[in-house]
């Protein structure tokens, strides 16, 4: 059993018609046919949506975003094309709200890794591969890789685990054609945002970028390399061989899976709440991210 602990009703808005409530966003759509899509503070950890919010959680996450498409608009176009709040919207959206084109979603999570961790690091020791790609022995937690690779994954409803697929899969899903542009993109976003991150001090392990058709072109959608959607770890704290320090919610994983928690993640009822230095270490965690990567304070 998985999915929200108690899902939220959405807010009605004159003039917008509520679509979807996900692990993070509300999706609705206005009059003229575009997607608003707001950002909220919700917390999904173990494919769960805990309890406790985050305070700032979604503002960080959408003013990241901005920051990073603009860095990036000479790699791929993304679906950005407003962030002033609809007429009626709530004060509370200001700032983690942004009107998007509506595109025809790839369903492939598009992932690039430049260093070994996380499902790849399980899939690593098992098979000496991640998503088929052979890579060398020897690599330990927190390995950089020869060079980056696209491991995608598909994309799962709330509650369920997203799955690492082999490049095959994704061919065949979507066309050999556009699996390779969306491979090529995917490397091309990530060696630019590593490249960028390295000069403020951090090391960009991974990331995972969702994409869609407009008129035929790809489009980068959704959010892009947020603390939630990518492993951000401090350059100079970083050693192979071991859990890396981090700016995600790897804080949260982490107190979840501890006997502090009480909480077996493996059975079936729903994770507890956060406690308050628990929620102000991670928001800390959430800030510092921004800060660091942006080169500005967190208002």
């Amino acid at each position: 059993m998985s999915g929200f602990v108690e899902k939220p009703e959405p807010v009605e808005v004159p003039g917008l018609v509520h679509l979807h409530t996900g692990k993070v966003r509300d999706l609705y759509r206005d009059g003229d046919g575009r997607l608003v899509m707001v950002a909220s503070d919700r917390m999904s950890a173990y494919d769960w949506v805990l309890p406790t919010e985050i305070p700032d959680k979604g503002r960080i996450l959408t003013q990241l975003s901005l920051w990073w498409f603009e860095r990036l608009t000479d790699l791929v176009p993304n679906h950005v094309l407003s962030t002033e709040l609809p007429a009626g919207a709530p004060a509370d959206w200001a700032g983690r709200t942004l009107v998007c084109r509506p595109l025809d979603m790839l369903p492939v999570e598009c992932v690039a890794r430049g260093y070994l961790t996380g499902s790849g690091l399980a899939e690593y020791e098992q098979t000496r591969t991640v998503c088929g790609l052979a890579l060398p022995e020897g690599l330990t937690d927190g390995s950089e890789l020869p060079s980056p690779i696209f491991t995608p994954a598909t994309k799962a409803e709330v509650g369920e685990h997203d799955e690492n697929v082999a490049y095959e899969e994704v061919a065949r899903r979507v066309g050999a054609g556009t699996a390779a542009e969306l491979r090529q993109t995917t490397l091309a976003v990530y060696d630019r945002a590593r490249e960028i991150a390295r000069g403020r001090g951090i090391v960009l392990a991974d990331t995972k970028f969702e994409f869609g058709l407009a008129d035929g072109a790809l489009v980068l959608a959704d959010e892009v390399l947020t603390p939630d959607s990518s492993r951000f770890w401090p350059a100079d704290q970083w050693a192979p061989g071991r859990p890396q320090q981090s700016f995600d919610k790897q804080f949260v994983r982490d107190w979840l899976s501890s006997p502090a928690s009480g909480w077996d993640r493996h059975g079936d009822t729903p994770p507890p709440a956060l406690p308050e230095d628990v929620v102000a270490q991670t928001r800390s965690r959430y800030v510092e991210a921004y800060e660091r990567l942006t080169l500005t304070r967190w208002q």
